[in-house]
């Protein structure tokens, strides 16, 4: 398992802010060079976002143009964030600020509270469940389990989305919610929970965002104060913000604009937690003067594994499909994706089990293949199967890596073991640094062989494995490391949360597996009723569904398996059928393609200095149907065009031409494929219907905002019989 880009465990750090910049695409490098007003990165998956933003920062503090202690680099895990700072300080940017929303915040809420509230901050509950059921018990409510567990997810929500008790049963009505519970239940369970802590002195880990942007809110001069530390700020994964999330940064900025923000719509899958891609969409509406740059070279996957990605979501629909970027790979060619159909879900676990049990005899590291499902409850299935095929594995999700009871120990031993190593017997037949740390372990109860089975006693194994691999690492980067030199390593990813790899194959949900790669992914389950999931009833529930999907599959470098069930049990009536989301894509089946459109290739948009034209507001819509003979219209085609392809066209042909004419021209500026600027049906939509204004060109599906922009004045003119005057060449 590794995190979203390869890099070579100690890299020499760059001498000069330009060596920064040595590697980077074009559009990576205009983001690293980017330093000056709001910036929005349109990140595809695989396509290098982690690098360019930290690239950004570091050019930014080795050219001197940012100080580091006054940049904020927010993310949305502490794996992630672990990551960016072990990459700033391999870029020579050590004292940057890379932390989650929450780890920022608490860090001001336990420096201004005795300031702002006095006293000291009340403790921080770590899991609010049982909260929420002493809150039940007080409303004499009885709650199960996954009642608990509901009850708290929508407390949760409520919080993230700024949703006070009173509120809850309009405000889950409006968002349609699936509730547990009766809305008016769960808004007194909520009051009672609130009550609760109150009466406890505690707060949970929405509290912290919470009382941080009242007391930022209420207090201008601890917000100037804040403000005067850091001026300028990363967000990564953005689309995955929430509205208090948003606030908290609205916050931060005040009236300032040194705002960097990263991400992609079609990998938002949290909006169950109130995660928005909305402040992604809009931010071009927020900062007119924005620079805009997308990424879409696929760096991760082959072509054969993009190709199925793409084909995901150009089935998709609504607002976030409507900004999707089509990934280009830049990988050589590799296998096509395997699909595979079994009579039930032992079978296909077990049929999993022996493929990898292939691959890895092959020489496949078993830590670069995994198994992802939509469940955690599909987990044990293929525990038990990797188990009988005698392959190691490792369960995602799980305790964070340093903050196991075995790594604790492991490290304490190793680190005495460095301090008074000259007088420990164990270190006597060692000769270099693997074997003195294989020495150490072996007290801790690591062996040369992994034991037999699964279970507790196999996971501490994998814990002390990774720190002997880890060790082998150290030694063949440095090969005069010493034992206290890995010693200090260790405390360095223990502070970035940076964990080494455990040698197993990895078995994770798809909402886990987000941010992470592997060379092999078994996507497992994918029928109808688990993926879309049972109850994902909505249109917007059914496109999270797909966009889950498509970001299991953008997990995959090489190669990739899809496999589903046609019963749950042996024996069972085979009623499961392949998932939706694979008709048209997978061979043999048959479906809609996909559609043209979306946001388009990679490139950089400036700000406009005089503001974009105002987006048309958006409306119900009505079917299309053809202006001819008035059939409802569903290919993609025939809807930009507003007609069947048989139906005859009113297409001034010779407008047609000199579109087409002044396309190529543009094409040639950009360095991008014709179809970048317009697709010949959206020329052939404009020349059919000639328009007059901007208003009329924006109504023209495929023009979009963004091109409406960039090319609407030359079309305009062409369409008027006059010369274009040459609008900004760009790519899609």
């Amino acid at each position: 398992m590794t995190a979203a880009t390869h890099s070579s465990l100690f890299p020499p750090v760059p001498d000069s802010a330009d060596a920064v910049l040595e590697g980077l695409d074009p559009e990576q490098r205009a983001v690293a060079t980017a330093l000056h007003g709001p910036v929005c990165v349109l990140a595809g998956a695989g396509t290098g976002k982690t690098r360019a933003i930290t690239h950004r920062i570091a050019y930014g503090v080795r050219a001197g143009i940012l100080h580091p202690s006054s940049v904020l680099a927010v993310t949305f895990t502490n794996r992630a964030a672990g990551e960016m700072r072990g990459r700033l300080r391999q870029l020579g940017a050590q004292g940057v600020q890379a932390r989650t929303f929450h780890s920022a915040a608490l860090r001001q809420l336990q420096f201004f509270w005795p300031k702002a509230i006095g006293g000291s901050l009340p403790r921080l509950v770590d899991r609010k469940i049982q909260l929420v059921a002493d809150a039940a018990a007080a409303c004499r409510i009885r709650l199960d389990r996954g009642e608990l567990r509901d009850v708290t997810a929508e407390i949760e929500w409520s919080k993230v989305t700024q949703t006070v008790p009173a509120d809850y049963p309009i405000a889950a009505v409006k968002a349609g919610r699936e509730v547990p519970r009766d809305p008016a239940e769960i808004a007194q369970l909520y009051s009672a929970y609130e009550d609760l802590k109150r009466d406890r002195t505690v707060i949970d880990f929405e509290d912290v965002l919470l009382l941080t942007v009242g007391i930022l809110q209420d207090r201008h001069d601890i917000a100037d104060q804040v403000r005067a530390q850091y001026q300028h700020f990363v967000v990564d994964e953005y689309q995955d913000v929430s509205p208090l999330q948003q606030r908290l940064l609205e916050l931060w900025l005040g009236d300032r604009d040194s705002l960097c923000v990263v991400g992609d719509a079609s990998q938002t899958i949290y909006s169950f937690t109130g995660a928005t891609p909305d402040h992604l969409l809009d931010f071009r509406t927020r900062h007119p003067g924005a620079t805009v740059v997308k990424l879409v070279r696929d760096y991760r996957s082959t072509p054969q594994v993009v190709h199925l990605a793409n084909g995901l979501l150009a089935q998709a629909r609504g607002r976030a499909a409507d900004h999707r970027l089509e990934l280009i790979s830049q990988r050589p060619a590799g296998p096509e994706p395997v699909y595979t159909e079994y009579t039930d879900e032992p079978a296909e676990a077990e049929g999993a089990a022996r493929r990898i049990r292939e691959l890895v005899d092959a020489g496949v590291p078993a830590a670069e293949i995994a198994i992802l499902f939509r469940t955690n409850s599909q987990s044990e299935t293929y525990e038990q199967a990797l188990a009988d095929a005698g392959v190691p594995y490792q369960l995602r999700g799980a305790e964070r890596f340093f903050d196991r009871p075995e790594v604790r120990k492991a490290g304490v031993a190793l680190r005495a073991a460095a301090r008074f190593g000259g007088n420990d017997a164990l270190l006597d037949d060692t000769v270099d640094l693997p074997s003195q740390v294989r020495a150490v372990l072996s007290g801790e109860g690591w062996t040369t062989e992994p034991p037999a089975g699964s279970g507790a006693v196999r996971e501490r194994w994998e814990s002390l494995a990774a720190l002997v691999n880890l060790a082998h690492d150290v030694a063949a980067a440095r090969p005069a490391a010493t034992l206290a030199d890995f010693v200090a390593e260790l405390d360095e990813r223990a502070g970035a949360q940076h964990a080494p790899t455990v040698q197993g194959v990895t078995l994770a949900s798809l909402h886990s597996a987000k941010g992470l790669e592997w060379d092999v992914v078994f996507l497992v389950g994918v029928a109808e009723g688990m993926m879309p999931i049972s109850y994902a009833k909505t249109d917007e529930q059914i496109e999270e569904e797909r966009r889950l999907l498509y970001v299991g599959v953008t997990r995959a470098r090489e190669r990739l398996h899809v496999s589903w069930s046609l019963s749950r049990t042996p024996g069972g009536r085979p009623g499961r059928r392949p998932s939706r989301f694979l008709d048209g894509l997978r061979p043999g089946s048959t479906g809609t393609v996909g559609r043209a459109g979306g946001a388009g290739g990679g490139g950089v948009e400036r700000g406009f200095t005089g503001g974009p034209v105002a987006a048309p507001r958006r409306t119900q819509r009505s079917p299309a149907r053809c202006r001819v003979c008035g059939r409802t219209l569903t290919d993609a085609g025939e809807m930009k065009l507003m007609r069947c392809d048989g139906c005859p066209s009113d297409m001034d042909e010779g407008l047609y031409e000199r579109l087409r004419e002044w396309r190529a021209d543009q094409a040639r500026l950009s360095g991008q494929p014709a179809f970048c600027v317009f697709t010949d049906r959206t020329l052939m939509a404009i020349a059919e219907s000639a328009p007059d204004d901007d208003r009329e060109l924006a109504r023209i599906p495929g023009v979009g905002m963004r091109k409406l922009n960039r090319y609407g004045a030359d079309v305009l003119a062409i369409c008027a019989g006059q010369e274009p005057e040459g609008g900004e060449a760009g790519g899609c």
